[in-house]
Order: C-alpha cells, then structure tokens, then sequence
C-alpha cells in the first residue's frame, strides 16, 4: 500500500460522512493509543478483582470517539454506532445504580 492510497483512504473518511476529514481522521487515529491503553487498564483491574466499569466505558468511548463526532456533525452514521452509544449509556447506568445500591447496604 502506497501513500497515495493511504492519503486517498485517510481523505476518503470525510466525503462518506460529509465531515471535515482531517478533523475525523485526526480523532479516529489518535484515539488508538488512548484504546489500547485502556484495554491494558481494563486487563490489569479484572486480574485484580477491581471494578471493570471505568476502563470499559474509556475504551468504549475510544472506540466510537471519531463516529461521536459523526453523529454532532455529520451524515451518513453507521447504525451500530448509535447502537454502541446507546450499550454504553446503559452499562454506566446500570453499573453506577449497582455502586450506589451496594453502597447504601452497607452499615456505617
């Protein structure tokens, strides 16, 4: 693969989703290392026994960063971007009112 296909690609991101390519591009490609750093995070709470929730809900930010901006600015946005949207609203909520419930049960 050449630059120029890679250059084509990179400023193709943009026309499919009538955005600003270099914005989409800058957001889709720098959100790689903050991803992969969650994921070791996510890795190293689960083999402690500490909570998952934070790095899961990082990672998956991470993952649909540059599709957030889609969905402020663009066109065109995939359905299971929403759908990821919508699992990870609902998994923060789910796992803050299981904190805050197992909080209330216990004795002072």
């Amino acid at each position: 693969m050449g630059w120029a296909a890679i250059r084509d690609w990179f400023m193709g991101l943009g026309q499919q989703y009538n955005v600003n390519p270099l914005i989409f591009g800058a957001i889709y490609i720098g959100a790689i290392p903050l991803f992969t750093i969650s994921i070791a995070w996510l890795v190293r709470n689960y083999r402690r026994r500490k909570s998952i929730v934070p790095p899961t809900l990082v990672a998956g930010f991470c993952f649909i960063s540059a599709y957030l901006y889609l969905i402020i600015v663009g066109q065109n946005v995939p359905l299971w971007v929403y759908a990821v949207v919508i699992a990870l609203i609902i998994f923060g909520a789910i796992s803050t009112i299981r904190k805050v419930r197992k909080q209330i049960k216990q004795p002072s």
